[in-house]
């Protein structure tokens, strides 16, 4: 065998034991007569040692050819180290090495598999088996198992049963562009990666399975914004004789047991919060709730002054961020500039300093006396020591605004601790959104949503108004989860196609099958996914996903390390009887 014992599990218990161990040379430092070697595995670190007076002659010489990442086997005894290193397992001993085996060389690696290394991150996904080999990246990948041996676990013992769903399906419109996959056993024809196994969870609820979860590849051939990818993991679940209650009590169960569990974090209070308070009060629909700094708005005590900026907005907006009073010029200046770049979008911002005595400091101080500015701080909550800033202009824009100036305060005040956990969920989201340059309505989460009972009858007088029975669970301003009450009869279906503008033939072709299905009794069904990336990005306290990804994409959702996507052959493209036209 290669290895009696693993490189991170020896101590001072096995001193004097003959042991043998593999894995690969961290570093060596040779002092002539004497030469240590760190080994490495994905358990951890062991030193061995080669000593003139006590090693082989052959074994020393051999020993002094070693250079990093090469491959070895050694066999030899364990004894006490004589300076020890409390910072690893394995410190108070080493191993006194008395056979060396290469088991493969290494040539010099683009980057030191250190903790700390001098790699950029194009070079790192370049060789992502290097980077693996690195703690933060390998401890991110182990720590993505717990997660979902964790979930496994809970699911399974409420009677969720795991199905597999197939990644060739049919293509449908629900959102995002497909990634398509020609079919050469059929001609002209091509089948989707799919984008959720949405309409086949729903099939196994006619099918009697009753509880369904699946740990599940998803795709999504978009534009990728930031932190994206075009292939994603999902803790997929449906459930059938559900009301909303019943699937978010399961999945509030199944946060808390995963971060008692894994993070040892007792989570009590779920808030629940509908998407149009989210949207007054925060500016998104997902909203961290870890900080304060709530949005107040300030028509009421603004408007009908001289200031025509105010006078001539839609709306008037403003937060209070804690303890900036004390900013200086330069560093309102800098916020003012933050909001003018284009990923934001603000043609200006307002500032109030209130003053530890009580008395207010303001851009607009030509224009609004000291009783209209202590109405602001009123509006928005601000206390001595804190500054307003204030956005103003159409409505939605700026809350759109506000909101990023509100995550980027939060960042730069430390508000946004990773270690402190903040779930809740948001409801009540609308049915319908309109497009407005095609002028039609879209299904705001996917075309299989239920409408809330109490709202069918607006969909025909008021289809915006329309509420869905859906829900999103929000951990820490990330939505990691979204779902909801499915529609589990063909007449409403079919109606909720129509106002999606399907016609009956649009709608016969492309869900036929679901409709058919719900003919043969489909029981109330809902269910849930949650993104299982960003889930453990958070969990472990991250901001980005693709350190707990194995093999990520870049940007532009290529994998450099394989050169993925890449041309096929032309006799490839003949028996699929596809022409490229690439002008």
């Amino acid at each position: 065998m290669y290895r009696s014992h693993n490189c991170g599990e020896l101590n001072a218990s096995h001193i004097n034991k003959e042991v043998t161990l593999a894995g690969w040379v961290q570093k060596s430092r040779d002092k002539g007569f004497m030469n240590w070697v760190d080994l490495r595995d994905r358990y951890g670190i062991t030193q061995l040692i080669f000593d003139e007076s006590r090693t082989d002659k052959t074994v020393f010489e051999l020993a002094k050819t070693l250079g990093r990442e090469f491959v070895i086997q050694v066999k030899g005894t364990v004894i006490e180290r004589e300076a020890k290193n409390k910072n690893i397992p394995t410190g108070e001993i080493e191993i006194l090495v008395a056979e060396l085996n290469i088991l493969n060389a290494a040539i010099t690696p683009p980057f030191t598999i250190e903790d700390e290394t001098d790699g950029g991150e194009d070079i790192r996904m370049k060789y992502r088996y290097l980077d693996i080999r690195r703690n933060p990246v390998k401890n991110s990948l182990l720590f993505r198992h717990k997660v979902a041996m964790e979930v496994r676990k809970y699911l399974s013992d409420l009677d969720f049963c795991e199905v597999e769903t197939p990644y060739l399906i049919k293509s449908t419109p629900e959102g995002a562009r497909d990634f398509v996959v020609p079919s050469r056993m059929n001609e002209g024809q091509f089948y989707a990666l799919p984008q959720s196994p949405q309409t086949f969870k729903q099939l196994l609820m006619v099918g009697g399975m009753d509880k369904y979860f699946q740990i599940v590849k998803c795709f999504r051939d978009e534009d990728l914004r930031a932190d994206r990818q075009p292939e994603f993991t999902q803790i997929d679940c449906e459930m059938a004789f559900v009301e909303q209650e019943d699937i978010l009590n399961v999945f509030e169960g199944l946060t808390r047991h995963l971060l008692k569990e894994l993070k040892g974090i007792e989570v009590e209070k779920f808030p629940r919060m509908t998407y149009d308070h989210a949207m007054k009060t925060y500016g998104n629909d997902k909203p961290d709730i870890r900080f304060g700094m709530e949005f107040g708005e300030l028509n009421a005590v603004t408007q009908n002054k001289d200031f025509s900026v105010f006078n001539s907005a839609e709306l008037v907006v403003g937060i209070a961020a804690p303890g900036c009073a004390a900013y200086t010029r330069k560093e309102i200046d800098a916020l003012i500039d933050w909001v003018k770049r284009p990923q934001v979008g603000a043609s200006g911002m307002v500032y109030v300093k209130c003053e530890e005595d009580g008395t207010f400091k303001s851009s607009v101080d030509k224009f609004y006396d000291q009783a209209d500015l202590a109405n602001w701080a009123k509006v928005t909550g601000a206390k001595a020591g804190d500054m307003i800033f204030v956005l103003s202009g159409p409505a939605d824009k700026t809350r759109t605004q506000l909101s990023a100036l509100r995550m980027e305060l939060a960042t730069r005040l430390g508000l946004r601790n990773p270690e402190v956990f903040a779930p809740l969920w948001v409801v009540d989201f609308p049915l319908l959104e309109l497009d407005e340059e095609s002028g039609r309505w879209h299904a705001m989460h996917h075309p299989f949503t239920s409408p809330k009972p109490e709202d069918m009858e607006l969909l025909a007088t008021n289809p915006g108004k329309v509420r869905a029975n859906a829900y999103d669970m929000v951990l820490n301003g990330n939505e990691i989860g979204g779902g909801s009450i499915r529609i589990h009869d063909k007449a409403t279906q079919q109606l909720m196609f129509k106002y999606l503008g399907f016609t009956e033939e649009e709608a016969r072709n492309q869900f036929g099958f679901l409709m058919d299905a719900f003919q043969f009794g489909a029981p109330p069904h809902g269910g849930l996914a949650f993104g299982l990336d960003r889930l453990v990005a958070i969990l472990g306290g991250q901001e980005t996903i693709r350190d707990f990804i194995a093999f990520p994409k870049n940007n532009s959702g290529r994998d450099v390390m394989i050169d993925a996507p890449s041309a096929i052959d032309d006799a490839q493209l003949q028996e699929l009887h596809i022409k490229l036209n690439l002008s």
